[in-house]
């Protein structure tokens, strides 16, 4: 089970890598341009709803907003690595560790589903708080026997 979170956090990590290196690869460039080309790459209508809207929102990025994804998504990387690799090595640090960090972003994940409720959020949160409790008890079992 702490192999399948640590595979959890490093993907998560390969994720806000992408984001973060992107994210300050479009710095310089006209992003409303370039994601509405990507956007008829993928077949997908620019005009439609939700796709219109997200292109809107991302037009009106500013370089120093796109500098702030991207530098917090690569801190946020280097955290998951941290905890994804302390888990695979089965390190009671990082049991500690990935507790401390998930249990301090559940507060942030209700009220982001009281804000806007979607079942990927509700997802999130749920293993969030299955990982938090594993981890937990695992560290009390271990602390009991030992």
């Amino acid at each position: 089970m702490l192999r399948l979170i640590a595979a959890f956090k490093l993907v998560k990590a390969a994720l806000l890598i992408v984001v973060g290196i992107s994210a300050l690869k479009l710095i310089h460039t006209d992003i409303g341009s370039w994601l509405t080309e990507w956007v008829v790459r993928f077949g997908l209508d620019p005009g439609g709803r939700y796709v219109g809207r997200f292109l809107l929102k991302a037009a009106e990025l500013t370089p120093n907003r796109l500098k702030e994804v991207g530098v917090g998504s690569l801190v946020y990387s280097a955290l998951f690595l941290t905890e994804g690799i302390g888990l695979w090595l089965l390190k009671r640090w990082a049991e500690w560790l990935t507790v401390i960090i998930t249990a301090s972003l559940v507060p942030v994940e209700i009220y982001e589903i009281f804000r806007h409720l979607t079942l990927v959020r509700i997802l999130l949160l749920l293993i969030n708080v299955g990982v938090v409790a594993y981890l937990v008890h695992r560290i009390q079992s271990d602390r009991s026997t030992a």
